[in-house]
């Protein structure tokens, strides 16, 4: 496993004697017209409890894939990747949205509400999914936890870019889940309102003791995390500390990270 340098905890959290993620050696080759492609080659990873971990590199380098094999939601073609102390190795798809629904939370850059659903009947899928009791109880409480109690009854149409950001974290850990990945989750909101969303994930995190792996091209933000991970060609060629969250402040940078107004 990739040792670190350094990496601070998020306050108020210790590391588990068992990593929250272990990848070992895991390879991502896809196939094309032109023959295979390399995508992700020989990742070894390990990432603590508490911690909340960047994941940074040009286009193409991997970072995405990489969060998408951690989630489940793509398949390793070697290694293996054990999350929350499940194996993800050969699992079906039923598996592996247990997994989910049971320890994993995602923010994606483009949201994805369901836009025939509330904001509170999104927030609940999740909780619906797993058959929870008092899914739409809880769901309004994580609404409130990011600002909107007053919007529960609308539609992602009806809600600003950031709403629909808000309401898409509320649902990652409305489960609380012990792990929370987010893939450039401020991508496509202004700088003001990418600077609240992240007040808020941090926030979230440290209030929930949810590990965090972030993906971003914004090396501020990735400068606030307690560790940075960086990709090239599909390799993992540093793994430093950051700061922690306590210590820095994010100054979004929109053009860093592929905003759109």
């Amino acid at each position: 496993m990739t040792g670190r340098e350094g990496a601070i905890d998020l306050p108020g959290h210790h590391a588990s004697p068992a990593p929250v993620v272990g990848i070992a050696r895991v390879g991502l080759t896809l196939s094309s017209r032109a023959g295979d492609v390399e995508i992700l080659k020989d990742i070894s990873l390990e990432i603590p409890a508490g911690q909340s971990v960047a994941i940074v590199g040009p286009s193409g380098s991997g970072k995405t894939s990489l969060l998408m094999l951690i989630g489940g939601l793509e398949r390793a073609t070697a290694g293996e990747i054990v999350v929350a102390g499940h194996s993800l190795s050969g699992l079906d798809e039923d598996a592996l949205a247990r997994i989910r629904s049971q320890a994993i939370g995602v923010v994606f850059q483009s949201f994805h509400l369901v836009p025939t659903m509330t904001a509170l009947e999104n927030v609940a899928l999740p909780l619906e999914f797993r058959g929870e009791p008092r899914a739409r109880d809880k769901s309004r409480v994580a609404l409130a936890e990011v600002g909107l109690a007053q919007r529960l009854e609308h539609y992602p149409a009806q809600l600003s870019g950031g709403e629909q950001q808000r309401v898409a974290l509320a649902r990652a850990l409305v489960t609380e889940p012990r792990l929370l990945l987010a893939d450039e989750p401020t991508g496509n909101l202004d700088g003001a309102t990418g600077r609240q969303v992240i007040e808020l994930m941090f926030a979230l995190g440290r209030r929930h003791g949810t590990t965090l792996v972030l993906v971003t091209h914004d090396e501020r933000l990735a400068g606030r995390c307690a560790r940075i991970v960086r990709m090239a060609d599909g390799r993992i060629v540093s793994d430093v500390a950051g700061q922690s969250d306590s210590d820095v402040k994010v100054a979004h940078d929109p053009s860093a990270a592929g905003a759109t107004a």
